[in-house]
């Protein structure tokens, strides 16, 4: 076990699953949050599979940050990645260095753990950058007018749609998810029960939010072949006493091609008795604003982060993934908070692989490691970020063949929170 003294005459230790209710009264009062006991409950057995850190002044636990074990999808290929959740300070024991001695840490144990990577999703973005996370994937809410089916200009696939028992979805909807993570970058490896409490609702608390229904999931194909997509949603009624219209929710849609996306969209706009259907994750490249004949029917709402990054072994990140070009480059890496992380890179990528080396050599660019984080996924493009003043190119077209060889076919998507 670790202990690290910090500033506050605190000591960062385990949390043994005996101060698991401790740990949730930390976080709800952080968080102000006052949870039933059914969530309370669901908490619990989450925070009892974490790697738990916390910060300890005598008996009394005032910091809190927990890491689930997650694999990340990357472009052509995946790594362990360390999920941090509950990350909590009592409001007693701010500003006393808790939370960077927890993180600290938690650094370690991702090291001894063959974690190349971290991921969060931030409450509060100006506390997570500090310790080099970013954005690296971003998401479009959209909002469709369903009062007529949306007309589409492509044939949707002509192959049934069916509703099955959510219960039966797990196995039947994996292959198609996992495929999509192979596709697309950001994307968390799911077992049965991230299915059954994260995605379908089935062992989470009962939740049915501005009165939608429990979802539902409708797949296309007929029984005993491959679907080609689904889709994970929920549907609400005309509500009387709000004037609310009837609106369906989507949760998930996944498709192999866009004719499937297509047959989906098409259902999901023609549910009798809604007029809105809304998606609160979509890629920033979905096809549905395309593939609308009236594209003023299909609104985005917002643009928002969603996976915040953070390269904790960056040669290990970095030759984990593919390339799509060649590059050759030198990086002069900034990293306050892992000085493993800093110093001179040398880079030498192609589609065959990649090597990743400390060396003398005059660097090409200057960057910080969030700033390396944000362009891990292929989501933002480092000439902007020059462009920006972020990072310093220090030899001219530098940032744009890295941009090439960072290039990925689909943007990167995170639809999941935790």
């Amino acid at each position: 076990m670790t202990t690290t003294a910090t500033a506050a005459a605190a000591a960062v230790r385990d949390i043994p699953e005996s101060h698991l209710d401790r740990a949730l009264d930390l976080t709800y009062l952080a968080h102000h949050l006052a949870p039933a006991a059914e969530t309370r409950a669901y908490h619990r057995a989450l925070l009892a599979r974490c790697t738990r850190v916390g910060a300890y002044e005598g008996d009394q636990l005032v910091g809190l940050v927990a890491a689930h074990p997650h694999t990340l999808s990357l472009p052509g290929g995946e790594l362990p990645c360390a999920g941090l959740d509950f990350v909590s300070v009592a409001p007693t024991h701010r500003r006393r260095g808790l939370l960077t001695a927890m993180m600290a840490e938690l650094w370690r144990r991702c090291a001894a753990a063959g974690q190349p990577l971290a991921g969060l999703w931030a409450s509060e973005s100006a506390i997570y950058g500090r310790y080099g996370f970013a954005p690296a994937t971003e998401a479009d809410r959209v909002e469709i007018d369903a009062t007529v089916p949306l007309d589409l200009r492509i044939a949707p696939d002509p192959r049934p749609l069916r509703l099955i028992d959510p219960a039966d979805a797990p196995a039947l909807l994996d292959p198609l998810y996992e495929a999509s993570r192979t596709r697309r970058a950001g994307r968390f490896r799911r077992d049965e029960r991230w299915w059954r409490t994260s995605v379908l609702a089935l062992d989470a608390p009962e939740d049915h939010p501005e009165g939608f229904g429990a979802p539902r999931v409708v797949v296309l194909g007929a029984p005993g072949e491959t679907p080609g997509g689904y889709a994970v949603y929920r549907t609400r009624g005309f509500q009387e006493g709000s004037g609310a219209p009837g609106a369906v929710l989507v949760r998930e849609l996944e498709a192999d091609d866009a004719p499937a996306a297509a047959a989906l969209w098409s259902y999901l706009t023609g549910i009798d008795l809604t007029t809105t259907v809304r998606a609160g994750a979509r890629p920033a490249d979905d096809p549905l604003l395309r593939l609308a004949a009236d594209r003023d029917r299909v609104r985005i709402t917002g643009t928002v982060p969603c996976l915040w990054l953070r390269l904790v072994d960056v040669p290990a990140a970095l030759t984990a993934r593919s390339w799509a070009a060649p590059v050759d480059l030198v990086l002069d890496l900034q990293d306050a908070e892992l000085p493993a992380n800093a110093g001179r890179l040398h880079l030498t990528a192609d589609p065959d692989g990649a090597t990743c080396a400390p060396t003398t050599a005059t660097p090409d660019i200057t960057l910080d490691a969030r700033e390396l984080a944000a362009c891990y996924l292929g989501g933002t493009r480092l000439r902007d970020l020059v462009r920006d003043g972020l990072v310093t190119e220090h030899t001219p077209g530098a940032a744009r063949r890295l941009d090439a060889a960072l290039e990925t076919e689909w943007l990167p998507f995170t639809g999941d929170d935790h």
